[in-house]
């Protein structure tokens, strides 16, 4: 990995595809809000992680990887996160009262905000997780309300 620069720092993320999850660092500005990089303008065609840890779903058996550096498309990610323990600011102010998820007929917004969200996969029963905020893709996720 390159050396960061002063306007840089390392954010351990979780990526999520239909076939993949990967845990690795990525590089990001100084400044920038990584829970909600994905909503921004300018993310690239890639997410590049260093030092990953991936699990492949494909082929049966979950098959646990290890690799220098990753580069996810995009566009095939289903889900986003800092990896725990760390945390940002949320989004949105948590003392605002008789706030509630109303859905739209038509959406317009790619990535969805899901907070103080439970992780939990069905290959993987000792995965389960807790995240206080995850970004969504919304091609890729079915909504309900109970």
């Amino acid at each position: 990995m390159r050396q960061l620069t002063e306007e840089e720092k390392l954010a351990t993320v979780m990526v999520y595809t239909n076939d993949i999850l990967a845990r690795g660092e990525l590089i990001a500005k100084e400044n920038m809000r990584v829970s909600i990089w994905l909503r921004t303008q300018g993310v690239p065609n890639y997410i590049h992680l260093h030092k990953p840890q991936v699990i492949s779903f494909t082929g049966g058996t979950p098959k646990t990887f290890a690799f220098s550096e990753v580069f996810i498309p995009t566009v095939q990610v289903a889900a986003f996160h800092l990896a725990p323990p760390a945390q940002e600011v949320l989004d949105y102010d948590a003392s605002e009262q008789n706030r509630m998820m109303q859905l739209m007929d038509v959406m317009r917004t790619l990535w969805l905000s899901i907070y103080d969200a439970e992780i939990a996969n069905p290959h993987l029963p000792q995965f389960n997780m807790q995240v206080p905020m995850l970004l969504v893709n919304s091609n890729y996720v079915t909504l309900g309300i109970t």
